[in-house]
């Protein structure tokens, strides 16, 4: 009997420690479908696999779906042989992965939960190993698992399941993420976060940039920056020495018009400074140029910086001139530093002495609605307040308190008209 209780008591646990990893994981991901995409487009590169990049945002939001629903499938025992079999599966090809990433093939981080939790490849392998042995457990013991909504209603936490994850990434996908955990969120001094302790070495990073000439392409860095007779045609960061290594580290910008590095210059200005984010402008959304352009003659108006950050080579941006009539300054910056500073393109930052104060997808730009008066004096011009505990909450709740009321209804009336049924049943047979 205590034998019995034993093995209860270990598979249910191992099945909520199960259910509630997979929660957590979709969870961090499904709120920057953009990020995950990223990550997935890195795993498709590595293993040569480029042609299937185009569908890595629908394959991310598919996973992050995936990986929720599995574990709300574990939590309330729905369909627990299935759902078992296939957390099953999916360990042991994770698992699998991750151990290549480890020795044979070696990614930065896996992502597993998004940039909330970054792991090390062993201790990915580390934690994959445990889930493994937990699922192994769930699907050997599943018999003894606790049900906590009846057959009857199983479909409702599945569709509701469903229908969370597809809102919520979709929402995420079309403002910013709910939650940011990259470095560059609201209420980071970038300065700050490109500082290094006292006596700490630090890593060494080099600019380079691809430019063309006569149909030749060339590498330079800043040291060999060629004459204007050259064209842009890309540009990245590369590691030179591995040391200590801030939160930022791959912060630059690079004025077109000169060339000079006004990096330091920008972060360091008391005054309020906007930073148009458009990491590949050619496929940026020019849909609200209108308000972009109204508040750079904003800006000018009252002797704000304005600035668009890019990485999209001088004829694209020209390009850009013509079709929307900007005629604000342009800097060059690398690709996955835009992409990281915000999930939008375009998107819209607000700095003021190296500090984010604010930032808007292309769907939220402030328009001339709100843009009345000076920064000085705006609610816009001063650093938005958020508070990452009053958002996981909030959103937790929009996720919990639906399959609370399915429950309430599975306990209330399903249950209760099956025990009033069965009741007469027997009383009928009694009869009988």
């Amino acid at each position: 009997m205590r034998k019995s209780r034993a093995f209860k008591l270990l598979a249910n646990v191992c099945r909520l420690i199960l259910a509630c990893t997979f929660i957590v994981s979709g969870f961090t991901k499904v709120i920057d479908p953009w990020g995950t995409a990223m990550k997935v487009n890195e795993y498709l590169s590595i293993y040569g696999m480029e042609s299937l990049q185009g569908a890595s945002m629908a394959f991310s939001i598919w996973l992050c779906g995936a990986e929720m629903m599995m574990g709300c499938m574990l939590l309330f025992k729905v369909r627990i042989r299935l759902i078992s079999i296939f957390a099953v599966l999916s360990m042991l090809f994770f698992t699998a992965l991750t151990l290549l990433s480890a020795t044979v093939i070696p990614v930065e981080d896996c992502g597993c939960f998004g940039d909330a939790w970054v792991l090390t490849n062993w201790e990915t392998f580390a934690k994959n190993i445990v889930l493994l042995l937990a699922a192994i457990a769930t699907f050997q013991w599943r018999k003894m698992l606790i049900r906590f909504v009846t057959r009857k209603m199983e479909w409702l936490i599945s569709l509701y399941t469903i229908f969370f994850v597809f809102t919520l990434s979709f929402y995420c996908l079309d403002r910013l993420p709910v939650l940011d955990f990259r470095p560059y969120k609201i209420g980071q001094n970038i300065m700050k976060g490109m500082s290094i302790p006292e006596g700490a070495k630090p890593s060494v990073y080099e600019s380079v940039f691809i430019l063309e000439k006569n149909g030749e392409k060339k590498e330079f860095t800043l040291d060999n920056y060629p004459d204007s007779t050259w064209t842009f045609v890309d540009t990245r960061t590369i590691l030179k020495e591995k040391g200590y290594e801030p939160s930022i580290h791959d912060f630059s910008m690079m004025d077109l018009s000169t060339g000079d590095d006004i990096t330091e210059d920008v972060l360091t200005d008391m005054g309020y400074t906007f930073l148009l984010v458009a990491h590949r402008i050619e496929e940026a959304d020019d849909s609200n140029i209108d308000l972009i352009n109204e508040i750079y003659d904003y800006s000018v108006e009252h002797g704000y910086r304005f600035y668009c950050l890019t990485s999209s080579p001088e004829e694209q941006i020209e390009l850009w001139k013509d079709k929307t009539g900007a005629e604000y300054p342009f800097c060059q910056m690398d690709d996955i530093t835009l992409k990281t500073m915000i999930r939008s393109n375009p998107g819209l930052m607000l700095i003021k002495n190296g500090t984010i104060l604010n930032k808007w997808s292309d769907e939220d730009i402030p328009d001339e609605y709100v843009l009345t008066d000076k920064l000085e004096n705006l609610e816009l011009g001063q650093q938005k307040v958020r508070s990452d505990v009053h958002t996981i909450g909030y959103v937790f709740l929009w996720f919990v308190i639906p399959l609370l009321l399915v429950l309430g209804v599975d306990i209330l009336i399903v249950r209760r008209r099956e025990r009033k049924n069965e009741k007469r049943k027997q009383q009928q047979e009694v009869k009988e």
